[in-house]
């Protein structure tokens, strides 16, 4: 679950990049048995709420501004299942999976894919 919660941070991050181009991080992504809905707008530029899951349906898991650095995007993501803020760094694996890192401030990291529904 931590590993797919890290994806999910990378594909928010990206979705952030350009504004001048369709932002790919617009839609439905899957991960450990949550579908996250993703839409440009929102207090942080971007908006991704649990759409379905075992847990937290609604709760909204951008929690600041997503920035690019280093060919990546960083920026505090919930955890869908514990609500809990990651720090995270998110990056671009092909058009429909990112790569997320990230730690809370208690130092548990996770790491994982996050994949575009089909």
């Amino acid at each position: 679950m931590k590993k797919a919660f890290a994806a999910f941070v990378g594909l928010a991050a990206l979705g952030l990049s350009t504004s001048a181009f369709a932002n790919p991080m617009v839609g439905k992504w899957k991960w450990e048995g949550f579908t996250i809905d993703c839409k440009e707008g929102g207090d942080n530029g971007m908006s991704c709420v649990v759409a379905d899951g075992p847990k937290n349906k609604g709760m909204e898991m951008i929690k600041s501004k997503l920035e690019p650095k280093d060919g990546a995007f960083v920026g505090q993501i919930a955890h869908p299942m514990t609500g809990e803020t990651y720090n995270a760094k998110m990056v671009p694996d092909g058009n429909d999976a990112f790569k997320m890192d990230g730690c809370t401030a208690a130092g548990a990291c996770a790491s994982g894919t996050f994949t575009r529904v089909k």
